[in-house]
């Protein structure tokens, strides 16, 4: 998307049409539209000619190429191509590259702070029929996302979430536990915060369902937010709806309860546990 972006902005710089473009590497408009909207790959001789179309040379270019044959390969994800929806691939890769997470979650908790045991739990409500093994492969790439939260350019995570998560019961007492607990451990973690939406806190702005907002940390991108339903997803990416997410978000974290009382929180409903 990044460099879908920016041979945008060289192309339009350089004053050369879509149909000049094409021609230049004897394609269609179309492809060359579809290039920099990143609904294909970047094949490397066709953005070497562009970028010379385009009056890019040197070390620019190169620099350029090697971008592009990173963004070609594949991610850590398509490994688990076998249990991964296309739809919700794309999910992984943004979240992967994000700066920021924010998101409000009113049933689960978070895939990224789940436990194992909780998360399979949910997945064989998911996945009725599916075998053992299929539920750990699904159960592992959770994980496997989780280790972005670990990386020295992790993202800053907040979290909102409704206490109907924390109350609901997934997997027994126990498997509940060790959850509350891994949410109480990710509390101390410099990059992660987390607001409980009480009961008593009445009606919000947020209570129409989960959502994800995402930012980058390159210009190119915009901010993007990830809804989800029961047959796919939405991303929504202009900027008028993004804000729209942003300002529920901001006015739930001054309805919710501070982060400096989520361990407290936590630890009253684990004794109820």
């Amino acid at each position: 998307m990044v460099l879908g972006k920016r041979l945008r902005q060289l192309r339009e710089r350089a004053g050369v049409s879509f149909d000049e473009a094409a021609r230049a590497i004897e394609v269609t408009a179309l492809t060359v539209r579809r290039m920099e909207k990143a609904e294909v790959g970047l094949r490397i001789p066709y953005v070497k000619e562009l970028l010379r179309t385009y009056g890019v040379s040197g070390t620019e270019i190169e620099g350029f190429l090697a971008l592009a044959r990173e963004a070609n390969q594949p991610g850590w994800w398509h490994k688990f191509r076998d249990v991964l929806p296309e739809w919700f691939s794309a999910y992984v890769s943004l979240e992967s590259e994000a700066a920021v997470i924010r998101l409000y979650e009113p049933q689960y908790v978070p895939g990224l702070l789940q436990t194992h045991d909780y998360a399979a739990a949910l997945i064989r409500v998911g996945f009725p029929n599916a075998s053992r093994e299929e539920v750990e492969r699904h159960v592992a790439l959770r994980l496997r996302r989780q280790d972005l939260l670990v990386k020295p350019e992790a993202p800053a995570v907040w979290a909102i979430l409704d206490e109907t998560v924390l109350r609901r019961p997934v997997g027994g007492p126990e498997v509940m536990r060790a959850q509350l607990d891994r949410l109480a451990e990710a509390t101390e973690r410099p990059k992660i915060r987390i607001q409980i939406m009480r009961f008593a806190a009445g009606p919000h702005p947020g209570a129409y369902g989960p959502f994800h907002y995402f930012r980058f940390g390159f210009s190119e991108l915009p901010d993007i937010v990830y809804t989800e339903g029961l047959a796919g997803a939405q991303y929504v990416d202009q900027p008028v709806d993004v804000v729209t997410y942003l300002e529920v978000l901001d006015r739930m974290s001054v309805q919710a309860e501070p982060v400096s009382r989520t361990r407290d929180i936590l630890a009253a409903l684990r004794k109820e546990l």
